[in-house]
């Protein structure tokens, strides 16, 4: 199973078993891939992993469709969750794998808005597109804020600073506590755009849904 990884996530691969044919970097704010898609074309790679800046993706994804370059499976480290991103590419984002640390689930529950399908549908309502794991983030990001004020009953800089590191609460976005970099550690869940539907296909407990793959040729779709 050949790969091109794009990220420095080769260890990781190599342990795992892949066969790593290119392992790439681009700069900052790229526009021009022809260089990269076609060593992906000539090295026969099955799998692309790519990471960088939603522009950077979409530039990379409809490049590649122009080069019809189509190899087994693209997966990207941001964008894919993203309705905007899918908007942009619209049917060519089709197949596109990604990663995430949020999903509008109905099992995380908050004092604020119920649950996150609720806070989907009202976000939605409001803003006229779906959240991702930005909006979630946010709105956990206030949610500790006001918890941290209401554990200290105190609005003093120092005061509230000191409680937000000893924050612990479940939000929509998930289970809120702080480690020692000031960071919250929550799992990954593997992703698909699979139509016009964003679906959850791999997570910590294993597989959830089923993926769609090979990824077949740009003009066979």
């Amino acid at each position: 199973f050949d790969v091109s990884v794009g990220d420095g996530t080769r260890p990781k691969l190599k342990a795992a078993g892949f066969d790593i044919v290119m392992d790439e970097r681009y700069s900052t704010n790229a526009t021009d891939f022809n260089s990269l898609l076609s060593q992906i074309r000539s090295k026969n790679v099955d799998a692309v992993l790519v990471a960088g800046h939603e522009t950077e993706i979409l530039n990379f994804v409809r490049q590649a469709k122009s080069l019809t370059v189509a190899p087994k499976m693209y997966s990207f480290t941001v964008g894919v969750p993203s309705e905007d991103f899918r908007k942009a590419l619209g049917k060519d984002a089709d197949y596109a794998f990604g990663m995430t640390a949020w999903l509008p689930s109905a099992d995380l529950k908050d004092r604020w808005f119920g649950d996150a399908a609720k806070f989907e549908a009202e976000y939605k309502t409001k803003f006229n597109y779906e959240p991702d794991y930005h909006a979630a983030s946010g709105a956990a990001d206030v949610e500790a804020l006001v918890q941290a004020i209401e554990d200290v009953g105190s609005t003093d800089p120092a005061k509230v600073r000191d409680a937000l590191a000893k924050v612990k609460f479940d939000s929509i976005y998930g289970p809120i506590a702080f480690g020692a970099n000031g960071q919250i550690d929550l799992p990954q869940t593997v992703i698909q755009v699979q139509g016009d539907k964003l679906v959850a296909i791999h997570g910590t407990k294993g597989a959830i849904n089923p993926a769609k793959y090979p990824m077949p040729a740009w003009n066979a779709r």
